[in-house]
């Protein structure tokens, strides 16, 4: 979904975009395309979902162009804090098509494009906005997981610019989007799991809105403006099988195999070392959700499972408390009972099942061993 910056000199980039802001005057042949670019999925973070650009190509004028509107810079000062944030600025960059295939062929990453059959006049009217955007402040934009990104820039400024909502959702508005997201994480599991406990309830909103690259890719080619097709036949310019990645690590045997050494092994220590991790990660959920403006981190009801609350037990349990290390073991397995019902019909169900399980048995075995017997009269 969003690119880092090719890699090349600020120089070429600066003279690139130079030219095309200056290119705004320039009409455009009768032989001007524009299409949209969806490209592959990557295994690395920021491709997992692939990525939408904009090619203008004009043989008359002699350029052919991609614009993109995902690219940030990792040099911005505080980069990861205004990231967790949700105010890191991204940008709308061009590149010439070369480049832009160059780096796809080097990442093995496919590319299709669906040519835009709009006349020549609104092809003009959208290639100077793109180059308006270029020089001016709309170049800049507060990137949002959904709301905000490279595709959803796309379908924003091509309906602006033909004054009509032409491209809207043709599929999977039944699913939420945390159902949609889900299986974009195949081949890497813990990047799964963890996007699945820290999103909160906006990402079990139906998922009316393109937010995808293929969600876009798959809409066009079902879009019809002034009663024909929108887009001409998908073509595919570069096609490659995504590979799966294979890790030691990061699977789901060694979360079984995690979770099963915590079970088993009966400990006291091993018990309170766990629930301290859950508390940790519960106080980060809630710090998160007041300190960010992604939206998609607040209301997390998953600190139902990862409980604030587990912290207070352990200090009640490390200064031999019984009584309210008990009553806390109880509270945190009715939030946990809870949190079980609540999840049932969400998309991270399974996944997250295996730690409730492993809560569950570690909370009732701590709340055994801190109930006092109740005593026997003769």
């Amino acid at each position: 979904m969003k690119t880092v910056l090719f890699k090349k000199t600020l120089f070429i980039l600066l003279f690139l975009s130079s030219f095309i802001g200056f290119s705004q005057s320039i009409p455009l042949t009768k032989d001007a395309k524009i299409s949209v670019l969806t490209c592959g999925l990557g295994n690395e973070t920021y491709s997992y979902f692939g990525h939408t650009g904009i090619r203008v190509s004009d043989p008359g004028n002699n350029f052919d162009v991609v614009y993109n509107y995902g690219t940030f810079d990792f040099r911005t000062p505080n980069f990861v804090m205004k990231f967790a944030k949700g105010d890191l600025q991204y940008f709308a960059t061009v590149h010439s098509y070369a480049d832009f295939f160059n780096e796809y062929t080097y990442e093995k990453r496919s590319i299709f494009e669906q040519e835009l059959l709009i006349s020549l006049e609104d092809k003009q009217k959208l290639f100077n906005k793109l180059n308006a955007v270029l020089d001016s402040e709309e170049r800049y934009y507060t990137y949002k997981f959904i709301d905000k990104n490279c595709t959803s820039m796309v379908v924003d400024v091509i309906n602006n610019t033909l004054n009509t909502n032409v491209i809207v959702k043709k599929e999977d508005t039944d699913k939420t989007y945390r159902s949609i997201l889900f299986p974009y994480f195949n081949g890497h599991f813990y990047d799964q799991l963890g996007t699945s406990i820290i999103f909160g309830t906006k990402v079990d909103q139906m998922g009316t809105r393109i937010f995808l690259p293929f969600e876009l890719k798959n809409s066009l080619e079902k879009t019809k403006f002034h009663n024909q097709p929108f887009v001409g036949k998908t073509k595919t310019l570069l096609e490659f099988t995504k590979e799966t990645p294979k890790s030691w690590w990061n699977n789901i045997y060694t979360y079984l195999f995690i979770l099963l050494f915590v079970v088993f092994a009966r400990n006291k220590t091993v018990d309170k070392i766990y629930f301290l991790i859950l508390s940790l990660i519960g106080i980060f959920f809630v710090i998160m959700g007041f300190y960010s403006f992604h939206q998609e981190l607040a209301m997390n009801y998953n600190v139902l499972l990862f409980s604030p609350l587990l912290l207070v037990m352990i200090l009640f349990s490390v200064f031999k408390n019984k009584l309210w290390t008990y009553r806390f073991a109880l509270i945190n397995f009715v939030l946990l009972v809870m949190y079980f019902l609540f999840l049932i019909n969400k998309a991270h169900f399974f996944i997250t099942l295996p730690l409730i399980i492993t809560s569950g048995v570690v909370l009732v075995r701590t709340g055994i061993r801190n109930k006092k017997p109740i005593p026997i009269i003769i």
